[in-house]
């Protein structure tokens, strides 16, 4: 997400900052997501999406922000949460919201993340408009 944001000459205008919070340790510690969150619902969910988002707005001087987090594979799925699972969130300093998720089945770690940094792209848009 981050890589596609500042690839656009003069995105140090309107980007602030990016979070990769690949763990629950740093979910929690650079996004403020509750702990009781990511147990009851796992790091793959709509509810630990908008807390990233949450945190990531709260945690920046953004006026906007978004958070992605699924399973791009090729392992790690489950029955529950296969690969190619990815829930969004998205905030607008304000307080609108919008989420998401997405079931891309098994199209390849790349082809995963390339459609999620698409949807995220789409959600901020779609905020950005509003």
């Amino acid at each position: 997400m981050a890589a596609a944001l500042t690839d656009i000459a003069g995105s140090s205008d309107v980007v602030d900052r990016g979070f990769v919070t690949y763990s629950n340790e740093a979910k929690q510690k650079m996004l403020g997501v509750p702990a009781a969150t990511l147990k009851r619902h796992g790091a793959v969910s709509a509810e630990t999406a908008a807390a990233m988002a949450k945190g990531a707005l709260k945690n920046s001087r953004a006026d906007l922000a978004v958070a992605i987090t699924g399973i791009a594979g090729p392992g790690g799925g489950s029955k529950e949460k296969p690969v190619g699972l990815v829930y969004f969130a998205a905030v607008k300093r304000g307080g609108r919201h919008i989420a998401g998720v997405r079931r891309y089945g098994k199209i390849g770690r790349d082809g995963v993340r390339a459609r999620s940094v698409a949807e995220a792209l789409t959600l901020l848009e779609l905020l950005a408009k509003t």
